[in-house]
């Protein structure tokens, strides 16, 4: 598993990383979520060995990032920010370098290459420079090296960033079917990343940890958990009847698009309530959905509310 107790980072008088404590285990992908500043990748850069802690551990296998760095490395796949490598190098030659440092040689190397290579489809750029390619291009051969010796541990930052909407499908889909045998943490800003891939959801701001639960779980804190939305054509004019229905808290209407959503009182179930008023009233509608809740919402009303309380 990963493992960090109180893990801390300071610099002078800023504390970047406020004594985060967390665990991953086998078959988990976390999202490591936060806005910009809120210390994701310095706390990705401790658990990974590339900055020191001010205080704090972290563990990867069982091995201590600081006392046994080699070891916890070897477990290690590492996409940083940026995705930083050699420009003048073709991606070719930057993985057989990497791969010595791996200490893959030979067949095996030419293999892990060869899978890599059509996993994340850099055959039409194999031989040219790094320096010379998109940055989406950039962003999935660094995705290579970090996978390309098969670690037990992925640690990803923004691994989607500046990829295209299909190529963010296809490495969403390789996360999916590597989480099923690695501990993989994601850090991103990007919510919709949650859905496509997380099984669990940390949330940090100002370098504290303010949440961690399963996206339905945080989507469950959203006031539209259990609201009804739908569209039709006169919304102003069913508002006062939808008000008076069994459970309903109160109805807006959407200012830009015309969309109405009914709100719950605590604990009631609208759905089946609204969709028989419809009926009832002979209401034309072109869409009616149970929300589930938006992480959105809650992802602000985390990260801006007063972190002195610590953990929510």
């Amino acid at each position: 598993m990963i493992e960090t107790q109180s893990l801390t980072k300071r610099y002078g008088e800023l504390t970047a990383v406020d004594n985060i404590s967390f665990k991953v285990e086998p078959g988990e992908v976390l999202g490591f979520l936060g806005p910009n500043g809120a210390g994701k990748s310095t706390t990705m850069k401790m658990i990974t060995g590339f900055l020191a802690p001010t205080s704090g551990s972290a563990k990867v296998c069982g091995f201590d990032v600081q006392e046994q760095p080699i070891e916890a490395k070897r477990m290690l796949g590492y996409l940083p920010e940026g995705a930083p490598s050699y420009g003048e190098m073709t991606p070719l030659e930057f993985y057989r370098f990497v791969a010595e440092l791996r200490g893959i040689g030979g067949e095996q190397r030419d293999r892990r290459i060869a899978e890599v290579v059509a996993r994340l489809q850099l055959q039409g750029v194999l031989y040219q420079p790094i320096d010379t390619l998109s940055k989406g291009f950039k962003r999935r051969v660094g995705l290579g090296q970090a996978i390309l010796h098969d670690p037990k541990v992925l640690v990803l930052d923004e691994p989607t960033d500046g990829l295209d909407p299909n190529q963010k499908h296809e490495v969403r889909d390789l996360i999916r079917s590597m989480s099923r045998d690695k501990i993989i943490i994601i850090s991103t800003h990007i919510l919709e990343e949650v859905h496509a891939v997380c099984s669990r959801a940390v949330i940090i701001a100002k370098g504290k940890l303010l949440a961690d639960a399963t996206p339905a779980e945080l989507e469950a804190r959203s006031r539209y958990h259990g609201a009804v939305s739908l569209t039709t054509d006169n919304p102003a004019a069913l508002r006062d009847g939808l008000k008076r229905v069994e459970g309903v808290a109160t109805v807006e209407i959407d200012p830009q698009d015309g969309r109405m959503t009914a709100f719950p009182k605590q604990g009631a179930r609208l759905f089946d309530k609204v969709s028989e008023y419809l009926r009832s009233q002979n209401v034309v509608f072109s869409e009616l959905q149970l929300e589930q809740g938006r992480l959105d919402e809650v992802f602000r009303q985390i990260t801006t509310q007063n972190t002195a309380g610590g953990r929510a």
